[in-house]
């Protein structure tokens, strides 16, 4: 009886570092394949104008009635940064408090305004008052959104100062925010063309030299 208690706790014991050992295994090749996928920029629709391209200034007023202008030479030397979202979008409400916080703390060199294309004045300031956007000029334009080709929401636009388009794209996250001001910093159109420039920049390195006879 005791060798057969004394004989199954050795093979619990086997199968209990047979089992870390597959753990740590697995957990290596999550490691792994985390470094190897590329991150996810915003989506960057082929429709619209380019980045790069200089943008026509479009005059506007928000939902207040004050004049904006999106587009074009920025006098304050500002980027501007356009998020449009809607009251039928449960993406952009979450989206929002992200988009503030970004222009925070970008602000010395950016600002930030959210557009829409409704036509329900009422139902926009009521959406503007629940996300507290006060201080932002929230403008209603299908104008607006015709120029830039926008379909789907959330999507972003950042316009520099010099009235060029340094970036766009269809944005769900956090990170998708953030790659398009890298992409306008390094001057990259997407993230994934930043990622596909870095290997193929690896690949070069990498690359043998082959040794000549003498």
């Amino acid at each position: 009886m005791t060798e057969t208690l004394l004989v199954s706790n050795i093979v619990l014991w086997v199968l209990v570092i047979v089992l870390a050992l597959v753990v740590l295994a697995l957990a290596r090749q999550v490691g792994i394949l985390h470094e190897r996928v590329a991150p996810a920029g915003a989506l960057q629709p082929t429709e619209g104008p380019k980045v790069g391209e200089l943008t026509e200034p479009m005059s506007l007023e928000d939902l207040h009635g004050n004049h904006v202008t999106i587009g074009g030479v920025n006098g304050d030397g500002l980027v501007t940064f356009v998020l449009f979202i809607s009251p039928t979008c449960p993406v952009c409400k979450s989206l929002v408090p992200t988009a503030k916080s970004l222009a925070r703390k970008e602000s010395a060199r950016m600002r930030l305004l959210f557009a829409s294309d409704g036509d329900k004045h009422e139902q926009h300031l009521a959406y503007a008052k629940d996300l507290q956007l006060d201080d932002y000029p929230y403008v209603l334009s299908q104008a607006l959104g015709m120029a830039y080709q926008v379909s789907k929401l959330p999507f972003a636009l950042l316009i520099g100062a010099d009235g060029s388009l340094q970036s766009k794209g269809l944005v769900n996250t956090r990170e998708h925010l953030e790659s398009l001001i890298e992409a306008m910093d390094s001057g990259i159109a997407t993230l994934q063309d930043y990622v596909s420039l870095a290997a193929d920049n690896n690949s070069n390195l990498e690359t043998p030299v082959k040794e000549q006879s003498l």
